[in-house]
């Protein structure tokens, strides 16, 4: 019997692994991943480049786009994993209006860590400095959301290992 996975948003602040848990993880599931800030309008990625904060307003339209990219991907049978901030619960909710069974994995680290990561990697629009205002409005998983919160402390294989085992029993529950 065939295992069925939820599609999933790997959320969390910059630097947190989000792109690189959500890739390695699609590809030991076999399904398609997307890395949500590709789908960034032009605008976005400017206002960002020039070290500003996303405004409410600014990302809505940027997660609308998201929750109907997978809700498309699931019309279609296929399951996708999505990088995405998903820093506040209303973004979250907004995500799940699309997709219902969205499930979240929440990365979580410390401040310093982040900013070690951040030090030695170069983004394409995401400045450092923008880290703290990104801490500053994560809001983390409430027990009501359909979610699991993740160490980042280890490697990612460890916890694309972890991950995997956690789905593996969620979809022997169901």
């Amino acid at each position: 019997m065939a295992v069925t996975y939820p599609p999933m948003i790997v959320m969390g602040a910059q630097g947190t692994g989000k792109s690189t848990i959500g890739a390695a993880l699609a590809a030991r599931l076999n399904v398609a991943f997307i890395d949500g800030d590709d789908l960034h309008p032009p605008a976005n990625k400017q206002k960002m480049a020039g070290g500003t904060p996303l405004t409410d307003e600014d990302r809505v339209p940027w997660l609308k786009i998201i929750g109907e990219r997978i809700a498309e991907e699931r019309a279609a049978g296929r399951i996708v994993i999505v990088a995405c901030s998903a820093l506040k619960r209303w973004y979250r909710e907004l995500l799940r209006s699309s997709v219902p069974d969205l499930l979240f994995v929440h990365l979580v680290g410390g401040r310093d860590l982040l900013q070690e990561r951040l030090a030695g990697r170069d983004h394409e629009y995401m400045p450092t400095t923008l880290l703290d205002s990104q801490l500053e409005t994560l809001e983390p998983l409430a027990d009501w959301e359909d979610g699991v919160g993740v160490d980042i402390e280890r490697t990612p294989e460890q916890i694309v290992d972890d991950l995997q085992r956690l789905l593996q029993r969620r979809a022997r529950s169901d």
